[in-house]
């Protein structure tokens, strides 16, 4: 029981942390967009998640606010909004 509540306690701390950083780490970004690191590596390897390289190259960072930008970028229109342009398209011809 110490030992789940200790481990709680931590995922809690590291939470608390990501507000207070500008630059994240690939487990950070993981904690944050709840992407496993297996779909995070494919997905700077295919170049579809924005980040940044140490100079060595062998380090991983990326932008928190150009992560927050990239989960929210591929949003998915209402019922209500598809029916609205198509209601417009049908009256006008146009978007």
């Amino acid at each position: 029981m110490e030992e789940k509540v200790l481990s709680e306690l931590q995922e809690l701390k590291k939470i608390a942390l990501l507000g207070s950083k500008r630059v994240l780490t690939m487990q950070d970004v993981a904690l944050l967009t709840g992407l496993s690191m297996s779909c995070l590596y494919k997905k700077t390897h295919k170049k579809e998640l924005p980040f940044w390289k140490s100079n060595g190259g062998k380090i991983t960072y990326f932008d928190k606010s150009e992560i927050e930008d990239w989960c929210l970028s591929h949003r998915v229109k209402t019922s209500a909004e598809i029916e609205s342009e198509a209601a417009t398209y049908l009256v006008s011809g146009k978007k």
